[in-house]
């Protein structure tokens, strides 16, 4: 069994455009579910969202990647703005079901053959890297070390990620520190309350829910940066990940989504080589693919303890624990 090759592989996940995806997507969440008390199940359509605004935007209009990324945002915004407007007055499992099922008509649409000249169906879209990769300021070459050690290119995905989860969380940050936030915090724990104080419950929520769908939707784009979009990569599991990662780090904190998403990728990515070597020793009576299902299965026994016994996440605080009526 490889150590080192297995390492190396769980180190690079610490850089990679998925974990920086995620982490961007855990912090969108953050500001749905841990701070504005928004049982939203369909995170994985904002991500859809940007993915498919950015491709499509170069492909079919031949517009530049600058601007592609900006076409992403402004679809998560009008997706916000029609998901939200007639569901943002259901509470707990009622907002949950339909925002799952929103997320699942949008990948079925970006599936369907109906729209196969423009979303690719079930190929997706692959081939609009030349703009983003001409627009590299860093010299062709390798560079970094050890696990880090990547060319230019990937480097070029790495350090736009790394900016915009930058920026993200100094939103977040700034934003839950101001009235704003501690209006949209006393939603989570009591919404009738604040609205008997006068405020417009249902515009601060429309505005968390367009604000962590923006954030979101940049995940979906770093996710598309490095290779394609594919329409397999949008289910329901997506959503299920990013709120494990959500809870592992702390749903209602500003660093706890980037730890959580991290500490994610890493226990996969370790499970995702290690088990498969155990099995090709021996050690596993079972098959490679198995070994993969099991993955999976050691991951959701992760997520149940760490809802029985720390809920608040590895940085959250109890005190502000809240459970969605």
């Amino acid at each position: 069994m490889d150590w080192l090759q297995i390492l190396n592989n769980t180190g690079a996940s610490l850089l990679s455009p998925v974990t920086l995806a995620y982490a961007l997507a855990t912090v969108g969440l953050a500001v749905h579910f841990g701070y504005a008390g928004l049982l939203n199940m369909g995170i994985a359509g904002f991500m859809a969202i940007g993915a498919y605004g950015y491709a499509i935007s170069i492909l079919s209009f031949g517009l530049p990647w600058w601007i592609g990324v900006l076409v992403g945002i402004i679809g998560s915004i009008i997706f916000a703005l029609i998901l939200g407007i007639p569901t943002l007055r259901l509470r707990g499992d009622y907002l949950a079901i339909v925002t799952i099922a929103a997320a699942e008509v949008l990948r079925l649409l970006f599936l369907t053959t109906a729209f196969e000249d423009v979303t690719g169906s079930a190929d997706g879209l692959s081939g609009y890297h030349l703009d983003f990769r001409a627009a590299n300021p860093i010299p062709p070459g390798t560079y970094g070390f050890g696990p880090w050690t990547y060319n230019h290119d990937q480097w070029w995905v790495r350090i736009l990620g790394l900016l915009a989860l930058a920026v993200a969380l100094l939103m977040v940050w700034a934003l839950m520190r101001s009235p704003w936030g501690r209006v949209l915090k006393g939603i989570r724990e009591d919404e009738d309350a604040v609205r008997a104080l006068g405020k417009n419950v249902f515009s601060y929520k429309l505005q968390a829910l367009v604000l962590g769908g923006v954030i979101a939707a940049v995940g979906g784009i770093v996710y598309a940066l490095p290779a394609s979009v594919n329409p397999g990569v949008y289910v329901t599991s997506l959503t299920f990940f990013v709120y494990t990662a959500l809870l592992l780090g702390g749903a209602a904190t500003v660093f706890g989504p980037v730890l959580g998403s991290v500490i994610f990728w890493v226990i996969q990515t370790l499970l995702g080589n290690l088990l498969p070597a155990l099995v090709n020793i021996g050690v596993l009576p079972m098959t490679t693919s198995q070994s993969q299902t099991l993955r999976f299965i050691l991951v959701g026994v992760a997520l149940m303890l760490i809802v029985i016994f720390r809920p608040q996440g590895i940085l959250g605080n109890k005190k502000e624990l809240t459970f969605v009526k």
